[in-house]
């Protein structure tokens, strides 16, 4: 059946990893779902100590028991790393199933884990949602993802703008935006080596 899933090519993906090859033992975070290849692939190329947080999971269970309102604070304190302690964030298409709070905690979230100069990608579906399933996304190479998708319990939220993207992850910059031929958005962010000094 693996056989079967599409391949579509990444443009995004090359410039993460060499975001990312400056760095003596990077930290990556992946949130989910756990892809084995995936592990392999970023050990090979990075030498990185990785981190998988399946909030794609934690979703799916907010939804089966009824209690999608809860999300946001559970997303507040779900994340055990440091501030400033991780040099990679995959959040892959995981905010197009999210509503706007448990998103904009998410973001939050992962904004405070990101080191200074840090590097986050995520996807962002251009059309309507068609269906409820998500996707699994499995590094071929540098330049290509296999798309493999398995049961969701919602459907993609409504599309964002890119305006909404770049409110939602305020204390980041987007470097670069790609949109592709099977209408997914990639957007690279970057976290800012230096930021204003704020209260916290």
């Amino acid at each position: 059946m693996s056989a079967e899933d599409p391949i579509f090519a990444t443009k995004a993906l090359r410039k993460f990893l060499t975001s990312l090859t400056a760095r003596e033992s990077p930290v990556l975070l992946d949130l989910g779902p756990v892809v084995g290849s995936n592990v392999s692939f970023f050990g090979e190329q990075l030498g990185c100590k990785i981190f998988v947080e399946d909030i794609f999971a934690d979703l799916s269970r907010h939804l089966r028991t009824g209690v999608l309102d809860e999300l946001p604070a559970f997303l507040k304190k779900r994340f055990p790393q440091e501030s400033g302690s991780v040099d990679g964030i995959l959040c892959w298409d995981l905010i197009d199933y999210m509503d706007r709070p448990a998103a904009h905690e998410l973001a939050h979230e992962l904004t405070r884990v990101l080191r200074p100069d840090g590097a986050l990608l995520a996807f962002f579906a251009n059309t309507p949602p068609r269906d409820t399933r998500y996707t699994k996304y499995v590094i071929v190479d540098e330049v290509n993802l296999k798309h493999r998708s398995y049961e969701a319990g919602r459907s993609r939220q409504p599309i964002l703008l890119n305006r909404d993207i770049i409110r939602l992850f305020s204390g980041l910059r987007v470097t670069d935006s790609f949109l592709l031929q099977n209408n997914l958005r990639e957007i690279l962010f970057r976290k800012p080596a230096y930021l204003p000094t704020e209260s916290t």
